[in-house]
């Protein structure tokens, strides 16, 4: 059975996970433990109660229902981080949305993957993922469409794809991501698969954290665009810290958004003990040329480390997850 948690009712997250941070005081970097736990179990509800393997089986979403008659065999995602899923659980899919500015399939799947690297550059484009090209998904004829329903008008989309195959939509944004595994898989019939991948997870992360005495508290941030951010407890880089205990800088604990836009006067607030920075595109001069980064504390001791955005920040998906904890056993083990 996958780890319990307990989740606190009162957190609300933004959609986006983008909120802005108003305020201009100097970041503290002192050590801040949280009590949130990123959900870990199958949302209440959802699901089949089918095992692993059986069909036909009904699986309750977070648009409604859907019933598979068979095991599916063409899927096609239109949410980030759902091919990282299905591909952790031995499934390629046929057909993809991509992220904002990112690969259709990032590298890092490539790499993880690479037995499926002729499958995965077959993988057909299926347009954006807040407005996909239907014609292109239903000629690809899939049996299952999976969709979530963040950032976006979730009914009008699923109606739209629902009219073309079975779809099944989970909540989206990477504080939802393990749920989200879960329930993926228990679409495809793999949910057991799922629990038992997600249960690994666990043990390694928190086994690793056991081993570190002092290991201090770890930043992250990412550049996009015009957008600087700093990464809370309640995001998907952060769920990994979590996963491990690692405590946060006390200007990264806050729990009520994903991030928090930061301007480059603002960057202290991602000073701390260890800082992973992500830029989309790879331009890392993005944020190591700004005026104030070499007067980081965690810059001038050698300890901000460049990570690739897509696997840190872009696909919240388990084999994503397991990159950002390899990350972090080489850089503080």
């Amino acid at each position: 059975m996958a780890v319990s948690c307990v989740i606190s009712a009162a957190l609300v997250l933004s959609a986006c996970g983008g909120g802005s941070s108003e305020s201009s005081a100097p970041a503290s970097a002192a050590t801040q433990k949280s009590e949130y736990v990123t959900p870990r179990t199958m949302p209440e509800g959802k699901g089949s109660n089918a095992a692993d393997g059986d069909f036909p089986r009904t699986v309750v979403h977070f648009q409604g229902k859907s019933t598979l008659e068979a095991e599916p065999e063409k899927i096609v995602v239109i949410s980030t981080g759902q091919a990282d899923a299905l591909l952790t659980l031995g499934v390629v899919p046929v057909g993809s949305t991509a992220g904002d500015g990112a690969d259709m399939i990032p590298a890092y799947l490539t790499e993880a993957f690479p037995d499926d690297a002729d499958d995965l550059a077959a993988v057909t484009s299926v347009g954006d993922r807040f407005a996909p090209d239907l014609e292109s998904v239903a000629n690809l004829k899939p049996d299952l469409i999976l969709m979530n329903t963040a950032g976006k008008d979730a009914a009008a989309m699923y109606k739209s794809l629902s009219e073309i195959a079975p779809t099944v939509a989970t909540q989206g944004t990477g504080l939802y991501w393990k749920q989200d595994f879960l329930l993926l898989g228990d679409a495809i019939g793999k949910r057991e698969q799922a629990e038992k991948w997600l249960d690994d997870y666990q043990t390694e992360a928190a086994d690793f954290g056991k081993g570190l005495p002092d290991p201090g508290n770890v930043s992250f941030l990412r550049q996009n665009e015009d957008r600087t951010r700093v990464f809370g407890v309640a995001s998907f880089s952060g769920s990994v810290a979590e996963d491990i205990g690692l405590p946060r800088p006390e200007s990264q604990s806050f729990t009520d958004e994903t991030s928090q836009d930061i301007s480059s006067e603002q960057l202290d607030l991602a000073d701390g003990d260890h800082l992973f920075y992500g830029v989309q595109g790879g331009d890392a001069t993005k944020l190591t040329g700004l005026p104030l980064w070499d007067s980081l504390a965690v810059v001038q001791a050698g300890k901000a480390v460049a990570v690739d955005d897509d696997t840190f920040y872009l696909n919240t998906g388990p084999t994503a997850a397991r990159g950002i904890l390899s990350t972090l056993e080489k850089t503080l083990g």
